[in-house]
């Protein structure tokens, strides 16, 4: 490897690498997609929601990330309209759950597919805790909640602009649980929750400990 200076630049000839290229329309040709394990670990989205008839649904979604800071915006993707978004479409609320190694089989159970009457929390042996401000329950077990209200739900759409049945479902946080446990001199410590992420195949998952991480100060 060689570097050439080009006016206020760095060039760095890089040695050539045995690179895998895939287009994924005509498929990766892989034993197992890449695509969830390259971006990865991705947080957890456990989402309570009620439906109209007040049917209450828990289930986890790996495409979930936070959008906003100030309104706290989140939001999650599912790859078809299953029955939490339809929930969030008729009541405009929901909650974020947690999912910590503690909680991982629970988690998991309520991933089953079941009817739409069927109540995960019972399922998987949780808690449903009453909201405080949105008319949902949390997961009394889980250490931080998210209550949320409806702010879009979009359906994705590729480049060509054909419609996909992907749903991503955006809210904004109104209101905040944590456990005490988990702040110390007024900072909210991120791995002593433990929380699990999801990285690829079908059933990949990381635990976030207190030796896995490191700290860098930001530039500005």
């Amino acid at each position: 490897m060689t570097n050439v200076i080009t006016g206020d630049f760095r060039v760095t000839d890089l040695s050539p690498k045995d690179l895998h290229f895939y287009e994924p329309a005509n498929g990766h040709g892989l034993k197992h997609d890449p695509f969830n394990a390259i971006i990865a670990p991705r947080p957890i989205g456990w989402i309570s929601s009620r439906s109209g008839k007040g049917h209450v649904n828990l289930a986890p979604y790996s495409f979930f990330n936070g959008f906003n800071y100030t309104p706290p915006i989140i939001g999650f993707s599912s790859t078809s309209r299953k029955d939490t978004i339809q929930n969030i479409e008729e009541t405009g609320e929901f909650v974020w759950n947690l999912a910590t190694m503690d909680l991982a089989k629970q988690m998991n159970a309520t991933a089953a597919h079941v009817a739409a009457e069927v109540d995960e929390f019972a399922l998987a042996g949780l808690t449903a805790v009453p909201g405080r401000v949105v008319n949902v329950p949390r997961v009394g077990e889980s250490p931080v909640s998210f209550e949320c209200k409806l702010t879009q739900i979009i359906q994705l759409q590729g480049a060509d602009g054909s419609k996909l049945g992907g749903w991503l479902t955006l809210g904004e946080v109104v209101a905040v649980h944590i456990d005490k446990k988990l702040i110390q001199d007024g900072v909210y410590q991120t791995a002593l929750a433990r929380p699990i992420v999801r990285a690829g195949r079908r059933g990949d998952y990381f635990e976030i400990r207190p030796d896995a991480m490191f700290e860098m100060n930001r530039p500005d």
